[in-house]
């Protein structure tokens, strides 16, 4: 009576079987992956164990991807308990930071909900984790110590003797595989909680149709369609600022970054070309720097120029535009997410931050403009993330008593993949894409690690590299180690960025054992070269990108 300041809603007979499986084993290690659709109700699953937890007298961590997510679940969280519910994420203060991190280490119950970084919080008596949407990029720490936090946070449970859970509507391809390996026990909401359907797909070919700033004509008509009728809509467009590149019509110029090997992106507010590799701002020439000619035409489409053309499409209709460039302020994004909540008509534009986690029940068409880049990218984990980002952001539409539509955009409309992910749904998309990764012996059916070296000098990274790959050969050959490959070094995938240029060298092996034996005394030696001196180098366990 004391810990619940409002009651518990009803489970449903699925979620009603994962609070059982869990709650029935808190005194010991295990790892469940809860995967449930989009609004199926895993946050109530969390809240209902999380009140086992504290009954005990014990702390739960729960980690999120964003920190736009942490005001929401939050708010939550408060409403239903009368616990402490600490915060620890990079948008605090440091004296707020550091206020919460010191009270988890001395509060008895309590509820931590935090960023990657919070998984090394000093929680006093930690009874459970969870790790919400455990497919998210954001986990991974991708520079100075590198560290996947959904990873660290399993090994600290199995330290703890506690259980952990991850949750996703989109799991990873290696926490499925962590099932199939009978490491992880599978969980299942197959059906969104209370009255709420399934958002209903429709693949929109655009090939050969004429297209008004990336906006069909029957995605307008659609759009139109469910303004009139009182919802809301939310356009999906996973690159933000203007336009992608600026270009001369006359001689081809197209305006570069001379720091990275990337184009520069057209913003209007500020009016400016800017670099989102190396944040490097230009002014907007008014003449071609080659030719002279003034016609410089901005090609493609990112979300303020989305923005611009629902304006002029839809003027009486409110319009609210979600990526970091207008939430860069503090309160910016929780004032927006209020804004929507008010149920009024209005059409949201944005990036990735609107398809995590976030629940708008007004919102019952869902639109994404680009959905093929995924399908050319030059990383192998390209096709999942796409596949993980469309459901996502589906997810947002019919959360409600009102159905959802998502309509897709797309020249591929034919992909056997895209074909399999609308019809089939995830889980069957997810199996085909690791029969292809076993077929190619990729992770999650092989380990890699990947060491990265950089420099202003083209040639020292690539000197390096082939010193670390000389002392890789002869380690494998001193410790008589099996079945590791040694490839590279190559450019990376952008070869120049800041200014320095980059290389790439990896270490892969079906098993993880060997790898490890191997890198710990090549990283000793490595320090004590004094190439090592001459670049900036890194090690990265189990990489997740590669650009």
């Amino acid at each position: 009576a004391e810990i619940l300041a409002e009651a518990p809603l009803t489970l449903n007979k699925d979620q009603q079987q994962a609070v059982r499986a869990v709650a029935g084993k808190l005194e010991q290690f295990s790892c469940y992956l809860l995967e449930g659709v989009t609004g199926s109700g895993k946050t109530e699953v969390y809240l209902q164990l999380i009140e086992q937890v504290l009954k005990q007298g014990n702390s739960t961590l729960v980690l999120v991807p964003e920190i736009g997510l942490t005001p929401q679940t939050v708010a939550r969280f408060k409403r239903r308990f009368n616990v402490p519910i600490l915060l620890l994420h990079s948008g605090l203060s440091d004296q707020q930071r550091a206020h919460d991190w010191l009270r988890a280490a001395q509060e008895d119950a309590c509820i931590v909900i935090g960023t990657r970084s919070s998984v090394f919080a000093p929680i006093q008596k930690l009874g459970m984790i969870i790790v919400d949407e455990e497919h998210d990029l954001s986990f991974k720490q991708q520079d100075g110590l590198r560290y996947s936090a959904r990873d660290v946070a399993v090994m600290r449970a199995h330290h703890g003797n506690i259980p952990i859970i991850l949750g996703s509507a989109t799991p990873s391809l290696e926490s499925l595989h962590n099932v199939d390996s009978g490491r992880y026990r599978h969980l299942l909401l197959p059906e969104r909680a209370g009255t709420a359907e399934p958002p209903v797909f429709e693949l929109l070919d655009i090939r050969s149709r004429p297209l008004q700033s990336g906006f069909s004509q029957p995605l307008i008509s659609a759009i139109a369609a469910e303004l009139n009728s009182g919802n809301q809509v939310l356009v999906f467009l996973n690159r933000r600022g203007f336009a992608p590149a600026l270009l001369c019509h006359e001689c081809g110029w197209s305006a570069s970054c001379k720091r990275c090997d990337a184009r520069l992106t057209l913003h209007l507010k500020p009016h400016q070309l800017r670099c989102h590799h190396c944040d490097s701002q230009q002014r907007v020439p008014v003449e071609c720097p080659e030719c002279g000619h003034v016609e410089l035409n901005p090609i493609g489409v990112g979300t303020e120029r989305s923005e611009q053309e629902i304006e002029k499409l839809f003027p009486n209709h409110t319009i609210i535009r979600i990526d970091r460039d207008t939430t860069r302020s503090k309160a910016a994004m929780q004032g927006m997410v209020d804004r929507i909540k008010t149920g009024k008509p209005c059409i949201l534009i944005g990036t990735q931050m609107l398809a995590k986690g976030h629940h708008f029940p007004g919102v019952t068409l869902v639109a994404v403009l680009e959905a093929d880049s995924g399908l050319f990218s030059s990383d192998f984990r390209g096709l999942e993330r796409m596949g993980q980002l469309i459901i996502q952001v589906a997810g947002r539409a019919g959360r409600a008593s009102k159905r959802g539509r998502v309509m897709i955009q797309t020249h591929q409309g034919d992909h056997p993949l895209l074909q399999c992910l609308i019809g089939k749904g995830y889980p069957e998309f997810a199996r085909l894409l690791l029969t292809e990764r076993r077929q190619a012996e990729l992770p999650p059916y092989a380990h890699t690690v990947l060491f990265r070296a950089e420099a202003v000098n083209e040639r020292t990274p690539f000197e390096f590299l082939a010193r670390v790959k000389e002392l890789s050969q002869q380690l494998i050959s001193t410790y008589q180690l099996q079945d590791i490959q040694v490839l590279g070094p190559i450019p990376a995938i952008m070869y120049k960025k800041a200014g320095r240029y980059r290389a790439q060298l990896m270490l892969k092996c079906r098993d993880r054992k060997p790898i490890h034996r191997l890198v710990t005394p090549l990283t000793l030696q490595l320090e004590s070269q004094g190439e090592s001196r001459k670049v900036r180098w890194s090690i990265d366990v189990d990489p997740m990108e590669f650009l």
